[in-house]
């Protein structure tokens, strides 16, 4: 026999991994379409979604990012993101970025990560030779993550 409480239990889990599930959906749909339509690859959104969030989608970072792509507020307002928790503005804005940001540095996805991360002011004054352990490991992560779910002709060079 079955205790109540048991079932009560799996049944409340059984709601949240629903609830879950259709919140990922919903976030691939977007990454795919705002990826598309901004012309950046959808692997490499996929994999800042991942390593920023881990598809949580109004998770409140320590030093103040939200949401999906963990906008920072000055960031969020500069791209007209409202609402930091609406996976749709959140991720129109994260992938935005991502696009200013290729295009800024010329398609180079390490230094599009590094400036993700780090801020593209650090950036374009340090380029490749960045020695922060946490932005050379952020960029080692993404790259990881961008590698797993892209085909051959996308992968990111090393970093040196």
């Amino acid at each position: 026999m079955i205790r109540p409480t048991l079932l009560l239990t799996l049944v409340s889990l059984t709601s949240c991994l629903a609830v879950a599930s259709s919140q990922r959906a919903e976030a691939e749909y977007y990454v795919a379409a705002y990826a598309e339509h901004y012309h950046v690859p959808r692997e490499f959104v996929r994999a800042v979604v991942e390593q920023e969030s881990a598809w949580k989608q109004c998770t409140v970072s320590s030093k103040g990012a939200v949401g999906l792509m963990q906008l920072m507020p000055d960031t969020a307002r500069r791209l007209n993101v409202q609402n930091r928790c609406d996976v749709s503005q959140n991720v129109s804005g994260g992938v935005r970025y991502v696009a200013w940001l290729m295009n800024r540095f010329r398609g180079d996805l390490r230094l599009v990560a590094a400036a993700y991360y780090a801020g593209e002011r650090v950036i374009d004054r340090r380029g490749l030779r960045y020695s922060n352990p946490d932005v050379i490991s952020y960029v080692s992560q993404l790259r990881n993550r961008f590698e797993r779910n892209s085909s051959p002709e996308r992968i990111l060079r090393r970093t040196r």
